[in-house]
């Protein structure tokens, strides 16, 4: 805020909200400005529009006696009466008068910027999106999600987090993810949640290598070493299944990420069971087989979670349209 004193009176400039506003005050020689309440303003507009205190008290729903205590207010940080008794009402003085056209644009611009909203147009936005899911979705609809936005916001830029249902909140909280893709997310929650589809198991493999017939017997998929993806690098969904089987495999490697399986199946007499969405991605860069499980394993949901003080429905949209377009169908879930 900048104050210019010319004679007797100051010239006010405070910073715009939009625009350029500027209000002339007089007399103002012990009013701290940073401290004046602009909420006076609607007083003063509310004044000026009734000519009385008593209607301007209905029309903000006040008191009496709080329009009374901020007219007292008004008069104070100008220097001036501003509003006089008379039989035809609460006249304004030339010092209102003066004051009215400033004040009523200065509330213009202000309701102007808390009503209106900036729309998001994807072709000319800058924004920076960190979306979190764990590489499975990555590797199945990572590349879906940067190909549309190369095509359609060109300005807008992604980073991908590694995240699951353990971890989620926990990156939400820190600020660190926008949106997040998760495998039967954690319920209750206190995120925005919406189901975009489902999801199961499949076998990947190299047929040549492993010399056995599709689809694969239990007997032969317990027969080839199994290459694990798990977390935690010690069982995973198929040991438990398996256990209720009273069944056992081998694992012959154990891995951290589904991204690594090529190179640890293409050529070697080795199977995979990871999440039927990742398998056929996975396939059709590696010319690897993908193949039912025989064993029942489950499928589970996929849900799409945000924060709805930062949602933003086009990006929303875009990654509900990608997994909608590498998860299987519901009518091939019983058949995998």
């Amino acid at each position: 805020m900048m104050i210019v004193t010319v004679g007797e009176s100051r010239r006010v400039d405070f910073l715009p909200i939009s625009g350029k506003l500027i209000v002339w005050i007089i007399k103002i020689t012990t009013v701290d400005m940073s401290r004046l309440d602009f909420n006076l303003a609607t007083v003063f507009l509310a004044l000026w529009e009734e000519r009385s205190v008593s209607k301007a008290a209905r029309r903000l729903s006040l008191s009496q006696s709080a329009v009374s205590a901020a007219l007292a207010r008004l008069r104070e940080a100008a220097g001036d009466p501003l509003f006089v008794r008379t039989r035809e009402g609460m006249q304004p003085t030339q010092r209102a008068l003066a004051m009215a056209e400033p004040m009523q644009s200065g509330a213009m611009l202000i309701h102007s910027a808390f009503s209106a909203r900036t729309a998001f147009d994807p072709a000319t936005s800058r924004q920076h999106f960190s979306l979190g899911m764990s590489d499975d979705f990555q590797i199945a609809a990572g590349p879906l999600i940067a190909r549309r936005l190369a095509q359609e916001a060109p300005g807008i830029t992604v980073t991908f987090r590694q995240a699951n249902r353990h971890r989620v909140e926990a990156l939400f909280e820190a600020g660190e993810i926008d949106f997040a893709v998760i495998a039967q997310p954690a319920q209750p929650s206190a995120l925005q949640q919406q189901e975009i589809g489902q999801s199961a198991y499949a076998c990947l493999l190299d047929q040549r290598a492993c010399h056995v017939p599709i689809p694969l017997t239990l007997e032969d998929y317990l027969a080839l070493p199994h290459i694990l993806v798990s977390f935690s690098g010690r069982d995973g969904i198929v040991d438990h299944v398996l256990k209720k089987l009273r069944r056992t495999r081998r694992v012959q490697s154990a891995l951290t990420h589904f991204s690594s399986l090529p190179p640890f199946l293409t050529g070697t007499r080795a199977v995979s069971t990871l999440p039927v969405h990742a398998a056929r991605s996975l396939a059709a860069i590696s010319g690897l087989t993908v193949c039912a499980a025989p064993i029942p394993l489950p499928s589970y949901t996929v849900s799409l979670l945000w924060q709805r003080t930062a949602d933003t429905l086009w990006m929303r949209q875009l990654i509900r349209d990608a997994f909608q377009q590498v998860l299987p169908e519901p009518e091939t879930l019983s058949l995998l």
